[in-house]
């Protein structure tokens, strides 16, 4: 099964892990991901609102590049935000002939343009469970994880909105919890599954953020999960990276390792833990994996609970106000 792959700035970054451990599962899945070449930002979540015709043509270069690859009919994105993006410009691009106009007439600048419903836009998650399986992966599993108590985390992206193409139930999805489940561990139940991680909002209001996250870690917590598992890179940032700052704000004292589901199947099928590149989470895993076997003791470099330095207000990406007179 080959598809089109499109990894984003997250993962060629902050969420490396992601991408390395994506890749390492997915040829034994008999997945084949071919990166679309030259590809550019999909504008993450607030461009949209910036602007439109800019933003439109921003991700259907994307999909152009894609749609002229050969032997490409679907793209595959691993970020929610980028799935999301990709997904809402090819539907939108069909449903509104002035839109799809504008954009191309963007898009001819650069010598490309983009035919809507060209590409089916899946997130990584969608072929896993989908074209591969439940039972194939289960029957591939030879390191259950039995013994660990997870949280599926999907964050607000991936069932939101409707575009036509439904993946789960947009306010309490099953398919992370049933792969997981596949996989070995014990998932809890996690109501607060598929509510907001924050996003960007750390560095627009950090109380707000803390507020929002804390939720989420005290849910898992109740539950007694050893660790949270998530889809989203931006969701797995802002769990482990500020899990810190929101023990600090609030005086908890959280320390539930955020990973991400592509690990856990590369844990089950019985690849290194280095390989799946686990060890570069900032709330270590050591404990929670030591359940099963899969570490004996810490990585290096991967303390427990480290914090993430806090950047002065003036480093910010944010522009400055003007006024005039």
């Amino acid at each position: 099964m080959k598809y089109g792959y499109y990894p984003g700035c997250s993962l060629s970054h902050s969420a490396r892990p992601y991408d390395q451990s994506a890749r390492a599962i997915a040829e034994p899945l008999g997945i084949e991901l071919e990166e679309v070449h030259d590809w550019n930002c999909c504008g993450a979540t607030e461009y949209m609102s910036v602007n439109r015709t800019a933003a439109y043509a921003l991700v259907g270069r994307n999909l152009a590049l894609a749609s002229h690859q050969d032997g490409l009919d679907q793209l595959v994105a691993p970020c929610s935000a980028c799935y999301l993006n990709l997904r809402k410009v090819d539907h939108y691009m069909g449903a509104y002939p002035e839109l799809e106009e504008v954009t191309n007439e963007a898009l001819a600048a650069g010598g490309l343009s983009y035919e809507p419903g060209s590409l089916r836009v899946r997130h990584l998650i969608d072929v896993v469970i989908n074209d591969v399986g439940y039972d194939t992966i289960a029957g591939m599993v030879t390191d259950p994880l039995t013994g660990l108590k997870v949280a599926p985390y999907y964050g607000c992206l991936i069932v939101r909105p409707n575009l036509g193409e439904d993946l789960d139930n947009p306010e309490y999805p099953t398919h992370l919890d049933k792969l997981l489940d596949a996989l070995g561990a014990e998932v809890i139940d996690f109501p607060l599954k598929a509510h907001c991680c924050g996003g960007h909002m750390t560095q627009i209001s950090a109380a707000t953020a803390y507020g929002l996250i804390r939720q989420l870690l005290q849910n898992a917590a109740d539950g007694e999960a050893d660790v949270i598992v998530t889809i989203c890179p931006m969701c797995q940032l802002n769990l482990d990276a500020f899990q810190g700052q929101v023990n600090s704000h609030f005086g908890t004292d959280f320390q539930i390792p955020i990973l991400y589901f592509t690990q856990m199947i590369g844990l089950a099928l019985g690849m290194e833990p280095k390989e799946l590149g686990i060890g570069k989470e900032i709330v270590s895993s050591t404990t929670a994996l030591a359940k099963i076997g899969s570490v004996e003791e810490a990585p290096e470099g991967n303390g427990r609970g480290r914090r993430r330095k806090k950047r002065d207000d003036k480093s910010l990406p944010i522009p400055t106000l003007r006024t005039e007179g």
